[in-house]
């Protein structure tokens, strides 16, 4: 790679432009664009905060785009990253539910450790009544399972 400017054909003292693209500051740029997305890219995995249990099952496969349902350790009740009270969940979840012979959207349940087991099978309850079936309880990988 040459630094400077060519020397012309002719010999009178006129230079020729440089016709080679510094690509140093592009990679500079680029590099600080990565370091960015690596970092702020598993902070937008999920929105509510969930202690979830352990379990050594495998990851499933989807290709709709599934509905979370979330419930922290207080009781509260989050759809996606909505705080929803839970009289209002029946109402909700059936403006959700599929059409009469169509298939719904996949659940995604994701329930805190320390939460009662009755609240957790209430919310399973509207999801049933619903008519929304196809529920998935996400728990941490099997990595972490002891």
């Amino acid at each position: 790679m040459a630094m400077g400017p060519l020397p012309s054909q002719r010999g009178r003292g006129r230079r020729a432009p440089m016709a080679e693209i510094n690509v140093t500051p592009l990679v500079d740029v680029m590099l600080v664009l990565l370091i960015i997305f690596m970092i702020t890219a598993p902070l937008l995995v999920t929105g509510v905060p969930v202690n979830l249990p352990d379990s050594r099952a495998g990851a499933l496969d989807q290709d709709k785009q599934p509905l979370q349902i979330s419930l922290d350790n207080e009781g509260r009740i989050f759809i996606d990253e909505t705080e929803v009270q839970e009289a209002e969940l029946a109402t909700i979840l059936a403006a959700k539910a599929p059409a009469e012979g169509a298939e719904g959207p996949p659940v995604f349940l994701r329930a805190d450790r320390t939460l009662d087991y009755g609240h957790v099978m209430r919310v399973m309850g509207e999801l049933n009544r619903a008519g929304l079936n196809k529920v998935s309880l996400v728990t941490t990988g099997a990595e972490q399972a002891q």
